[in-house]
């Protein structure tokens, strides 16, 4: 069955940087698009970024431009997303999406999520 586990959250300054994994298992991971979606209590869910299946290209939410970066390792069956200067309004559950297809867009299976925390 689709397993998607995340890691790497935790707790970082405004400002400070953190790396997000996702480890994906039971289904064929160069076949799908990727994409890391973040939930904030009280909100609606937010998505962020997304990667082509291949990897050649990536979309990313407007307000974390130029801060965030989405990347995969086909061999390691492996998502990534690169977070830097981050900001308070960053907290959230992040969670890593399998798409339906090839492309970014619909996701059908989530990962459990993984709390990040902004704060000074």
């Amino acid at each position: 069955q689709v397993q998607l586990v995340e890691s790497g959250g935790g707790w970082a300054q405004p400002g400070g940087s953190l790396r997000l994994s996702c480890q994906a298992s039971g289904f064929t991971f160069t076949k799908y698009a990727m994409s890391w979606v973040r939930q904030v209590p009280g909100k609606g869910l937010e998505w962020v970024s997304g990667i082509y299946a291949d990897g050649s290209d990536t979309h990313v939410l407007d307000s974390v431009k130029g801060r965030f970066t989405i990347s995969r390792d086909n061999a390691k069956n492996t998502v990534y997303l690169q977070m830097n200067n981050l900001k308070p309004e960053d907290t959230a559950v992040y969670h890593c999406a399998k798409g339906v297809y090839s492309v970014p867009g619909e996701t059908d299976y989530w990962g459990q999520g993984i709390q990040v925390t902004v704060s000074a």
